[in-house]
């Protein structure tokens, strides 16, 4: 994985992010600002306890709708929908944090001389890259002192995610079979 220089201007956002700060697109920043207002508010107390004065209005009314299948449609219909809907917004709210965090974490790798910046971006790895990795690094904390020893620390990790990608012309890793 070939890192952007800091003077070579800002480096792509990673397919992983949203469109909302991916792009200009004035739908998707509106989009993103609905999400997070309405997953914010859905994690809020009001919220609860509108959902439970919801469920406790509907049980108060079961007799009165001598707890018909209408009765039973209305809040399995509505929890569906409600549902179905927060699923796209929690989404959407969680892609832009995971954008975030990942972008919290390139910096502090970024900024240690000592860190291994081949992780940076470690995210658009493959499954199968991210598991050589992760027992190259339990080895280390087992004692295998060997196998990032000098040099070989800055090369290890691009060794173990090389296999299957290569630098796309913009600097940024692409799958080798696209």
């Amino acid at each position: 994985m070939k890192q952007q220089d800091l003077t070579d201007g800002p480096a792509p956002v990673p397919e992983t992010s949203s469109l909302a700060y991916a792009s200009g697109n004035r739908i998707a920043r509106l989009f993103d600002a609905f999400a997070s207002t309405i997953t914010r508010w859905a994690g809020s107390p009001i919220a609860f306890g509108s959902a439970v004065i919801t469920i406790v209005v509907w049980v108060v009314t079961g007799p009165l709708f001598h707890y018909s299948d209408g009765w039973q449609l209305v809040i399995n219909t509505g929890t569906t929908i409600v549902t179905f809907l927060m699923v796209f917004l929690i989404q959407q709210s969680q892609n832009k944090d995971s954008v975030a965090l990942h972008l919290k974490l390139n910096e502090l790798i970024s900024s240690h001389r000592q860190a291994n910046n081949h992780l940076i971006g470690i995210e658009e790895a493959t499954e199968a890259e991210l598991r050589r990795l992760a027992a190259m690094y339990l080895r280390m904390a087992g004692g295998e002192k060997e196998v990032l020893s000098g040099a070989g620390r800055d090369e290890a990790p691009a060794a173990a995610t090389e296999g299957s990608r290569k630098s796309g012309p913009d600097g940024t890793a692409a799958d080798a079979a696209r």
